[in-house]
C-alpha cells in the first residue's frame, strides 16, 4: 500500500508541475552525446556507419564554503584547488558499434565504482562506460555492457551540465548500469526503452536477482519528456535483516521557450519495501532555468527540494532540504568553459558538518570550475 501511495505522489507531482523540454544543444552547450548516453532519442540513426570518434574532457575547480557538499563530486577541502575528472571516449556508431569511455580522477572514482571489499581502487574504477551495440534497423537498437543511466536530468560528465555541483536527486540516484537494454522508436515522437541490469552502480553483480528498467519518451517540437522506472532487490534476507526491494520512478522534462531561454524539471521518488514492514521512502523535485545572454555567456539556476521523512539519506527523520544553485557558463573559444557558482543549502536537520567541526542546518559554497572538452 505504501508503494502505491508513493507512485501516486510521483504521478500527482508530475501533473502539477509545468511541462518542459530538452534544451537545444547549441544554446546550452549540451551536445548530442548527452541525449545519446541517456537514451533520449526516439529514432536511432544506425544505418550510417561512422568513423572512429574520439572525444573527451578535463575539469578542475576551486571551492570555498562553510562545509563540504553532501552531493557528488565536489567534496574537496575548503579554500582549496581540487581535481575533477579526465576522460577519453572512443566510439563508433552504425549497425554495429561500441563505446569505450575511460576516466581518471576523484570524480571518476566517485562515479564509476569498482572498489574491492577493502575499499581499494581497482582497474574497474577507470571504466565509465564500456558497451557494444547492434541496430538492425534505424528504429531498434540493442546495447550490452556498462552504460550511463537513463534516469534523471544531470550527467556525470561536467561539460554536459550547466551547474558544476550536482543535485541531491542526481547524487542519490543511479549513475550507471551493467546489463542489456533495447531502445525502440514507436513513432517520430514516442520511444520506449526496456532493460535488464545487475546491481545498480556496480560492474559485478552481487545481490541475487536482476533489476528491471524502462523509459517512455516523447519529443515534439519544443517539448520533450521522459518517464523512467528502475526496480529490483536492494538487499537479500539475512539472519539479522529482512529482504528489501527498491522501486524508483522519475520524470525528466524540458521546454525550449525561445532560442535563448529554456526550463527543465526533474521529479523522482524512491521507495524501499522490506519484508518486515520497515519501509522507507524519499523523493523530491528540481526546477532548472537557463538563459543564454550571448554565445559566450550562459546563466543557469537550479532550485531543488528533497523530502527525506524516513531519514534514508542522512539518518535524520522528518528531514527536508532546499538547495539553490546559480551558475555562470563563460565560454572561451569552442573548448574551454569557466563556471563560477554560488550555492545555498538549507535542511530541517543538522546534516552538514562544517570545516571547523560544527553541526549545521545550512551551508553556503562558492566555487569556480574550469572544464575543457574536445
Amino acid at each position: 500500500m505504501r508503494i502505491f501511495y508513493g507512485v501516486l505522489s510521483v504521478i500527482m507531482l508530475a501533473l502539477s508541475l509545468p511541462t518542459y523540454a530538452q534544451v537545444s544543444d547549441t544554446t546550452l552547450q549540451e551536445s548530442l552525446v548527452s541525449r545519446y548516453k541517456k537514451g533520449w532519442r526516439t529514432k536511432i540513426d544506425s544505418t550510417t556507419e561512422t568513423p572512429l570518434i574520439i572525444r573527451g574532457a578535463v575539469d578542475a575547480y576551486y571551492m570555498s564554503g562553510k562545509a563540504p557538499l553532501p552531493t557528488s563530486f565536489t567534496n574537496g577541502a575548503n579554500n582549496s584547488f581540487s581535481l575533477g575528472m579526465a576522460n577519453l571516449i572512443l566510439s563508433k556508431e552504425g549497425t554495429v558499434g561500441f563505446c569505450a569511455d575511460i576516466a581518471f580522477g576523484p570524480r571518476a572514482e566517485g562515479a564509476n565504482g569498482g572498489f574491492d571489499a577493502d575499499g581499494n581502487i581497482t582497474t574497474l574504477t577507470m571504466i565509465k562506460q564500456l558497451y557494444v551495440t547492434y541496430a538492425p534497423t534505424d528504429r531498434l537498437k540493442f546495447t550490452l555492457g556498462n552504460f550511463s543511466t537513463f534516469y534523471g536530468y544531470e550527467l556525470i560528465d561536467a561539460p554536459l551540465n550547466v551547474n558544476y555541483s550536482t543535485s541531491y536527486l542526481f547524487s542519490y540516484g543511479p549513475f550507471f548500469h551493467t546489463g542489456f537494454k533495447a531502445n525502440l522508436a514507436l513513432s517520430d515522437k514516442f520511444g520506449v526503452m526496456v532493460g535488464v541490469f545487475g546491481d545498480t552502480d556496480t560492474k559485478i553483480d552481487v545481490v541475487k536477482g536482476k533489476h528491471i528498467g524502462g523509459q517512455l519518451s516523447y519529443i515534439s517540437g519544443k517539448l520533450s519528456a521522459y518517464v523512467n522506472y528502475l526496480g529490483g532487490r536492494y538487499l537479500e534476507a539475512t539472519e539479522d535483516n529482512a529482504e528489501v526491494f527498491s522501486n524508483q520512478f522519475d520524470l525528466t522534462a524540458t521546454f525550449q521557450a525561445t532560442d535563448k531561454f529554456a526550463l527543465g524539471v526533474n521529479a523522482a521518488q524512491r521507495m524501499l519495501n522490506a519484508g518486515d514492514d520497515s519501509d522507507a521512502a524519499w523523493g523530491g523535485a528540481a526546477l532548472y532555468a537557463k538563459y543564454a545572454f550571448s554565445d559566450s555567456f550562459l546563466f543557469g539556476l537550479r532550485a531543488e527540494t528533497i523530502s527525506d521523512k524516513d531519514g534514508f539519506l542522512f539518518g535524520e527523520e522528518d528531514n527536508n532540504i532546499f538547495a539553490l544553485t546559480a551558475s555562470g557558463n563563460i565560454s572561451i573559444g569552442s573548448n574551454l568553459k569557466l563556471i563560477p557558482e554560488l550555492r545555498f543549502d538549507n535542511a530541517k536537520a543538522n546534516i552538514y558538518t562544517g570545516y571547523n567541526g560544527d553541526s549545521l542546518k545550512a551551508n553556503s559554497v562558492f566555487l569556480v570550475a574550469a572544464v575543457y572538452s574536445f
